[in-house]
This record gives structure tokens, sequence and C-alpha cells, in this order.
């Protein structure tokens, strides 16, 4: 299986630890489920150096990125635009979720991600 090389800025390594080790509760909670591939056997990163990004997960074989959307975001829409378009632009499929989900709808976001994930599988 070809697993893409992507750009990364290095220098962005050390900060992408730090948000491992201060994730959000809804970041753990979805990482509990998808670590050691148990959502169809798909490998995920969490806080994956691309570019000059930081995003939340990211899985190889298939070229997705899962985005978990907080309120935060609420007043990141242009960083948020500008940071999908570059992902994008390498290819990648990208799919946001709401924290809230996340906490209250886990089997809710499990099936829309393997629904979206399962599009990309086909393609392999």
């Amino acid at each position: 299986m070809y697993v893409m090389k992507i750009p990364a800025n290095k220098s962005l390594r050390g900060r992408a630890r730090e948000l491992r080790k201060n994730s959000t509760l809804a970041e753990v909670l979805f990482w509990n489920v998808v670590k050691n591939k148990q959502l169809n056997g798909l490998d995920f990163d969490r806080q994956k150096v691309i570019g000059n990004y930081i995003v939340d997960f990211y899985c190889p074989q298939l070229n997705v990125v899962i985005e978990i959307d907080g309120c935060s975001h609420a007043t990141k829409q242009e960083y948020d635009k500008s940071r999908d378009e570059y992902l994008k632009s390498l290819g990648m499929h990208i799919l946001h979720v709401y924290d809230e989900d996340v906490k209250r709808d886990m089997d809710g976001v499990l099936r829309m991600v393997s629904g979206f994930c399962e599009k990309y599988l086909q393609d392999k």
C-alpha cells in the first residue's frame, strides 16, 4: 500500500506533542475508540503535523483528516478555511465533527466517520 509523503514543518513537532498531552475531552474520547486500529482496522495518528498545520486526527491509508471542532472554532473560521484548502490541495479528505457530538453521541459519530472513510476505502 502506498502512503503519501506529506510535508511537515518540523518546528511544530513540540507543539503537537503538547497538544497530545493536553487534549480536550472530546479528543481523548475519540482517540480511545480509534487508536490501535479499532475503527475498521484503520490506523490514525493524533495531532499530526501537516505543512504548517496540526490536525487532530489523520489516517494515512485513506488520506483522511478528522477535526474535532469545539466552540473555539467559531472565531477561527478563516484559519479553518485556509487549513482545509491547504489540506485539500494535498489531496486530503477532511471531516469536521462537533466536540459536543463526540461527548453526547459517540456511536453516531463513529457511524459518520466510518461512512466517510468507507468512501475512500473503496478507492484503495
